[in-house]
């Protein structure tokens, strides 16, 4: 018990004030249990602070759940009443089990609190930032931007002023891996691409128009460097783009894909690509080149669905891992 109330206060669950007139107070109990090795043998007794729900009222210290919280004032926990103050109580900054609001943030406090307990860490609040990848939040969406980096390709590629353009790909012409003089600075150009690949976590526009790119970082030539001048005009002109993600009332899994025929100028081989929408969401695409050759276009085509399906499965063992079975 000790070490729990330790922790709870260290991470600031609450603070003591005075009784305010006209307000309901929840009530709160201790849980124990055992917690068990591996093996079944006893690890150690655990104890945990719950808050009793049904002494909440509605519309007054809770609402709908998963809304907001309101102030939900409880009584100090038992055996660890302040004798100085005795009649304050305990104003929650964060909730706990038991309350009626938000299930899922009691649960995701209480992680967070036994890591404290663990390992020198600090709540940094809602995701704004990471390796990147700025995080934008709003009533109706969640946008991930990468304008910051994408910015910073361009610097590095001198063409921080250059004219933008409307696509990132030459439509009308493919590429080969002889076609013009190989380029000046090798490494200068796989340093632009491998830079490309990491944009495209949220930049799925430019997937297959890098993945292009990509197949000749071994020996590329100058044909190869303006197709990647072009991307990278076509970043000057959608720096501001990112991925969307929206809430979604469908947990419907639905796929798209489509696959060329022959497009690969050296090798014959077909370019498959798909996108996976959970709801509304992309959260998966590619763009990659078959590894054999295919006799028609329908075998490429099934080639390509074949790919899909897999990775439909995939996500969808992921999902049930995640206590989030499809239907």
């Amino acid at each position: 018990m000790l070490d729990e109330y330790s922790a709870l206060i260290t991470t600031g669950t609450w603070d003591l004030v005075p009784r305010p007139m006209g307000v309901n107070v929840v009530n709160c109990m201790w849980l124990f249990r055992h917690k068990e090795k591996s093996d079944g043998a006893l690890e150690m007794h655990k104890a945990l602070l719950v808050c009793d729900g049904r002494s909440q009222e509605v519309g007054v210290d809770c609402d709908e759940t998963f809304s907001p919280v309101e102030t939900v004032y409880m009584h100090q926990p038992p055996g660890f009443v302040d004798r100085q103050i005795p009649q304050y109580v305990c104003r929650l900054k964060k909730a706990l089990y038991g309350l009626k609001q938000a299930p899922k943030e009691c649960l995701r406090e209480h992680i967070i609190t036994q890591l404290q307990t663990e390992f020198p860490m600090t709540d940094l609040g809602p995701l704004s930032y990471f390796l990147g990848i700025v995080v934008t939040r709003t009533p109706s969406y969640l946008l991930l931007s990468q304008q910051k980096y994408a910015q910073e390709i361009l610097d590095s590629a001198c063409m921080s002023n250059c004219k933008p353009v409307v696509t990132p790909v030459d439509t009308n012409s493919k590429l080969s891996a002889d076609s013009g003089p190989p380029v000046h600075d090798p490494t200068h150009y796989r340093s632009l691409v491998g830079a490309l690949q990491y944009l495209t976590f949220t930049r799925p526009d430019i997937a297959y128009a890098v993945q292009q790119v990509c197949l000749f970082m071994h020996d590329p030539r100058e044909s190869h460097f303006n197709a990647l001048k072009r991307i990278l005009r076509y970043i000057q002109g959608t720096i501001d783009h990112g991925l969307h993600l929206y809430p979604s009332a469908s947990t419907r899994l639905i796929t798209y894909t489509d696959a060329d025929w022959g497009g690969c100028l050296d090798t014959r081989c077909s370019t498959s690509g798909y996108c996976c929408f959970l709801g509304d969401n992309l959260i998966s695409r590619s763009s990659k080149r078959q590894h054999t050759l295919s006799r028609s276009s329908a075998e490429a085509k099934y080639r390509g669905v074949a790919n899909i399906v897999a990775e439909a499965c995939w996500l969808r063992n992921l999902l049930l891992e995640l206590h989030c079975p499809l239907k």
